[in-house]
Formats: C-alpha cells, structure tokens, sequence
C-alpha cells in the first residue's frame, strides 16, 4: 500500500508558481503494477522522485507499508571517487542486505568485468546504467520505480534485464513511467493517469491509457 497525504508539489517557472502534484489524496493498492500516464511535464518523474525520497514536496506526505526502491537504473546517487563495488557496498549497507550477496549478484549481472573495480568517474553513462539496474534487481523490493528504463546495453543485455525485471514483478508491484504502450501492457495492470496537478486510478489499465490518448490529441 502506498498512500498519498494531502500532497503538493510545485515549481517556480520564470516567475510563476506551477503546480505539478495538487493537494493529492490516494491510496494505491499493495501488489499492482502501475503505469504512470501523463503529458510531457506533467510531473510524472517529479511523483516518481517524491515517492522514492529524493526529492521533498512542499507539503503532505507518502506513507507505505512496504520496502520503495529508487528509481530503477537512476545512478545519480552513486559516487564518483568509489569504484562500482564500493558503491555497491554502500547500497548494501543502507538498505540492509547481505552484502557479498549483493556484490555478487551486481558484478555477474552487469557484466562489467574488471571495471567493476575502477572508479564511477570513469564509467560510460551506459554502464553507469548497468551498475544502477543490476543493483536495483539485486534488493527485493515491494514497489519498483521505473522512469523509462526498463533495460540497457546491447540487444543481449536488454533480452537478460527484461527477463529479471519480469521475474521480479511475479512477486512485487511497480510504478512504471513509459512512453512505450507495449511494454507497459507487457509489465502492468493499472494505471494512473496524471493532467493539471491530479492524479487518477484505473483498475484497468486499457482505461487509462484510453483517456491519457484522448488527452493528448
């Protein structure tokens, strides 16, 4: 269950106070998976950040009684003076996993090889990529965040990541944001559509894709 608390959030845009989450009240169901509809701007990854804990609302509050991940593949807590391991390491620690477990299971799935042990800094932006989704695969979760990445690298790497994201979904919700209408049919159930600051749910998903098609036309 993910609750959201009389939640608001806005931005100053040259001057101008915008809106992008509107005084919200809602509850999400515990074990759906969510796509996050909405027009560019929006405030889709803005919601996205607020639920995760990055980024704070000017007031209210998201309450669940489940474990939230970052947004998966999002590398930019990662430090850049560590190597991939330490980070990892670090990870571990934060959110209380085994941690050669999870060192394991990252270095194996993101196919790094000895960059695993150089610094962040020297990372491409796509292995950084690599190094954050292996590790958001590597923590059972209750609710995945996903922004647009549901897999990176070559086509051999994407087809592996699909094939873990799916099998962690059998046992886990998620709030997925894509531009994709296939591969949201593909990973999720229900949707939220969000339009001027308000959020919608719909048990069926093809009901909320219907009405966000509608709103973009």
């Amino acid at each position: 269950m993910i609750r959201f608390e009389n939640l608001t959030k806005s931005f100053w845009l040259k001057g101008e106070r915008k809106i992008v989450i509107d005084d919200l009240n809602l509850t999400l169901p515990t074990g759906r998976s969510l796509a996050l509809l909405g027009r560019n701007g929006a405030g889709k990854s803005t919601l996205l950040q607020i639920i995760s804990g990055t980024m704070r609302p000017d007031h209210g509050r998201v309450v669940s009684d489940g474990t939230i991940s970052w947004q998966v593949g999002l590398a930019g807590s990662f430090h850049g003076q560590l190597t991939g391991v330490e980070n990892i390491r670090f990870v571990a620690r934060v959110y209380g996993v085994d941690t050669e477990e999870l060192v394991d299971f990252v270095g194996e799935f993101s196919e790094l090889g000895k960059s695993y042990h150089m610094p962040l800094r020297s990372y491409s932006s796509g292995m950084r990529a690599r190094l954050a989704f292996g590790a958001s695969m590597g923590i059972r979760f209750d609710t995945y965040l996903v922004d647009e990445v549901t897999a990176v690298g070559d086509a051999s790497f994407r087809a592996k990541s699909r094939a873990i994201f799916a099998q962690r979904m059998r046992h886990s919700g998620a709030i997925m944001v894509n531009h994709s209408m296939p591969q949201l049919r593909q990973f999720c159930d229900s949707g939220l559509v969000l339009e001027h600051g308000k959020v919608s749910y719909f048990e069926d998903l093809d009901e909320a894709i219907d009405l966000h098609e509608r709103l973009m036309k």
